[in-house]
């Protein structure tokens, strides 16, 4: 579970940004309790969800992007450079701070365990990197870094100290990938944290695609996609995967076929089947291919990100994705989802807790900020959808008179 995630300097971000997952302590009212969950080793609830809202070009996507940069450079830093190779981090480009460091730092629970992992990067190298556990009432340090010197536990970081000692590490390399290919136990389970994340901004791309395939295949995956597709009131009956001319033996040679009713003149009703690729509508598709991560995160209790949720999906589609992370029994393992949106009806609907709302915004030198609704004075009975159109919360366009 994700406790909360920081970054600084970071394309729209230059300063400090924290999401936070920690659930508010409402003491004057009883806010939707069902969306929250606590978790071993851990005081305070967490929520099951955030949305974060805002004006195009105000920082949604780029916090989503930041978190993938995170995740994709402490599973790969270790094997995808050479020495001397620049870093691919983006800092904050409308001011004079290209040459100040990007600064990342994500806390969560995994095991009844708490992690604390960061690192401060530039284009040439690895300025400072950090890792702390709490297992139980204490924070403990297994290394720190910072420019030549690495401090390191001696002995919760057996594996780690051997890449420190022996000059193991690259100034353009993460200490907790390379520990992590030398099998260190403590980063083996941060990285196996990071790889079980699901980030969605391309649903459409192969990733998704062959998920979707891998399970209608089988018959508990056909029939989880159905159940849902029969909630939705897609009119999809059946589905089954064939595959395609040319290449039988290729995973993404196949191809998913929808069934549908089809009746004739005379009243008869047949069935016939479509490609879903070319035939079925865009929000049928995303659908579908959404199914396949929402499926595996409630089942494996592990992070959901998705950019613009909304697109391409009836509100009413986005509001049950929504409380399937938010019912305890179809999400027995606590699993979180995470996304942005520009869809204000799940704001009518109830679903949220102000704590679970978030908001970017840009001042006028372009730097974004994050901030919560649980920040303004709220009643239970706020209608926080009308009130954000007004702009009670900012995060709204300035247009001017056309």
């Amino acid at each position: 579970m994700i406790i909360q995630f920081s970054v600084r300097n970071y394309k729209l971000f230059y300063e400090k940004a924290t999401l936070s997952m920690v659930a508010s302590d409402f003491k004057d009212h009883c806010f939707l309790d069902e969306n929250v969950f606590t978790t071993k080793g851990e005081q305070k609830p967490l929520v099951r969800s955030a949305v974060v809202y805002g004006a195009n070009a105000s920082g949604k996507s780029k916090l989503m992007e930041a978190l993938v940069f995170m995740r994709q450079y402490a599973i790969s830093s270790s094997k995808d450079g050479q020495k001397g190779d620049r870093i691919a981090v983006e800092p904050f480009r409308l001011g004079d701070h290209q040459d100040e460091c990007s600064e990342f730092e994500v806390v969560f629970v995994k095991n009844g365990t708490r992690y604390r992992y960061g690192f401060e990067v530039s284009s040439a190298k690895v300025n400072a990197e950090w890792l702390y556990i709490k297992p139980k009432t204490r924070e403990v340090e297994i290394f720190y870094r910072e420019g030549k010197h690495t401090s390191t536990h001696a002995k919760r970081f057996t594996k780690g100290n051997i890449v420190v000692k022996e000059g193991l590490l690259r100034d353009n390399a993460l200490l907790l990938s390379v520990a992590a290919q030398f099998n260190d136990a403590v980063c083996r389970e941060v990285l196996d944290w990071f790889q079980q994340m699901e980030i969605i901004r391309d649903i459409y791309s192969r990733q998704f695609r062959q998920n979707a395939i891998d399970k209608i295949k089988t018959n508990a995956g056909k029939e989880h996609f159905l159940h849902f597709l029969r909630k939705a009131d897609m009119g999809i009956s059946d589905m089954f995967v064939v595959p395609m001319e040319g290449g039988k033996q290729a995973r993404e040679s196949s191809e998913v076929m929808t069934v549908r009713k089809i009746f004739t003149e005379q009243g008869e009703e047949k069935k016939t089947a479509f490609f879903l690729n070319k035939d079925e509508s865009e929000g049928t598709k995303k659908y579908v291919y959404l199914l396949g991560p929402v499926v595996d995160a409630l089942n494996k209790g592990a992070i959901l990100l998705v950019d613009e949720l909304d697109a391409k999906l009836h509100p009413h589609l986005v509001t049950m994705v929504v409380n399937l992370f938010h019912n305890k029994e179809t999400n027995p393992n606590n699993a979180q989802l995470i996304f942005n949106t520009h869809n204000t009806h799940i704001l009518h609907e109830g679903l949220f807790r102000p704590d679970q709302v978030w908001f970017t915004e840009k001042n006028q030198r372009g730097e974004a900020r994050l901030y919560s609704l649980a920040e303004f004075k709220l009643t239970q009975s706020n209608d926080y959808a009308n009130r954000y159109l007004q702009g009670k919360f900012g995060a709204i366009p300035c247009l001017t008179d056309l």
